[in-house]
């Protein structure tokens, strides 16, 4: 670990001034700062001249030996969890908060410390962690919660400002919910307003002073039935949900596209659908089912319908949100995604998904 940063603001730089000084771009000072990025001897030279102090002082070499790590305590984003379970950590509000990351592919998912045992007495949500590091340095973090896959083309960008994104797939509704109890940086959100068919920032205005939060836009997506290449059961429409020997799967409830589908059965007079009472949280997950054959249908993104190969029908295009409280914004780490969600490396890759159009990313809505 190095005392760039605390260098730096003990003189009263910012990165961008440090920056300029040096010869190196803002988010070079921000990847130094968290030790993703190791300068060469000659930025090291400048940096220790701009701060007045020696590269020695900068960059200390950490000792060979490091203590065990002590547990502490940590409220859980997720179920009761397990003994042994990885988890992230990041802090909010002064809180230390753990989550529980998902892994569908091969790789084992990024993780600081396992659950251990709950402790005696401790309030509903707390758990006992045991990190794997003896100093619990979490860096620069930001910890989202929200639906959209795209969240995770957001993270990769950055990254290479040294930015962790600690992402916990939850829905609109949870995720609005999570960010009320100041336990989230960021919310995401796509409820919309079946009158008008936009983004309902009603349920935003009702649950936070609007004086107190932003809402930023992240782009807009299309939102559709996806069904197997192609469509053997002849799915066109919610209404072919109803057919026989058509099977679905759901989202849980509090879910905007479980809003979006119980809104049309009742419109349709639906009463019955096979699979409606099986959920899957999440587009991939949704899309996974259809993919592997479990299921027959289910409503999710373009972008999840492409991942897996699948066919597509078009039924809404929204706006997807990302809400935060205003008392975040000057944070580096958000300044750092302001900037990122204008670049056109990340508009031109998350476009590239299939079906999103970012021309909201980075636009204040409230």
């Amino acid at each position: 670990m190095n005392t760039l940063h605390d260098m730096r603001q003990k003189r009263g730089l910012s990165a961008a001034a440090l920056a300029a000084e040096v010869g190196v771009s803002r988010q070079t000072i921000y990847a130094m700062e968290a030790g993703s990025y190791v300068p060469n001897t000659i930025v090291a030279l400048k940096l220790a001249r701009a701060l007045g102090t020696t590269v020695e002082a900068l960059f200390p070499l950490a000792p060979e030996a490091t203590p065990a790590a002590e547990s502490c305590d940590a409220i859980l984003l997720a179920g009761p969890g397990y003994e042994g379970q990885l988890v992230q950590l990041c802090m909010v509000n002064s809180q230390l908060i753990a989550v529980a990351p998902d892994s569908y592919d091969w790789s084992l998912p990024p993780a600081d410390a396992v659950l251990l045992n709950k402790p005696r007495g401790a309030k509903p949500g707390t758990v006992r962690v045991q990190p794997f590091q003896a100093r619990l340095d979490l860096g620069k973090r930001l910890l989202v919660a929200g639906c959209d896959p795209g969240i995770s083309v957001l993270a990769r960008h950055l990254r290479r400002a040294g930015i962790d994104l600690v992402v916990v797939n939850r829905n609109s509704t949870v995720a609005l919910d999570l960010l009320k109890q100041g336990l989230v940086h960021i919310a995401g959100t796509h409820l919309r307003d079946d009158a008008s068919g936009v983004s309902r920032l009603t349920s935003v205005r009702h649950l936070f002073d609007r004086r107190s939060v932003a809402v930023i836009g992240f782009s807009n997506w299309e939102q559709g039935v996806v069904v197997a290449r192609g469509n053997p059961k002849a799915i066109h429409a919610i209404a072919d949900f109803a057919k026989k020997g058509v099977t679905i799967v759901n989202r849980e409830s509090g879910a905007a596209v479980r809003f979006l589908l119980d809104a049309e059965l009742a419109r349709l007079g639906v009463k019955a659908v096979r699979g409606y009472d099986k959920t899957a949280a999440g587009h991939l997950p949704a899309a996974m089912l259809v993919a592997n054959g479990s299921v027959d249908a289910c409503i999710a993104t373009r972008a999840a319908a492409r991942v897996f190969g699948l066919d597509f029908i078009p039924l809404v295009n929204e706006r997807y949100d990302l809400v935060l409280r205003k008392k975040h914004i000057d944070m580096p780490e958000v300044q750092a995604l302001f900037e990122t969600l204008g670049r056109a490396s990340f508009r031109q890759e998350l476009e590239a998904m299939g079906g999103y159009d970012t021309s909201p990313a980075g636009q204040q809505f409230a």
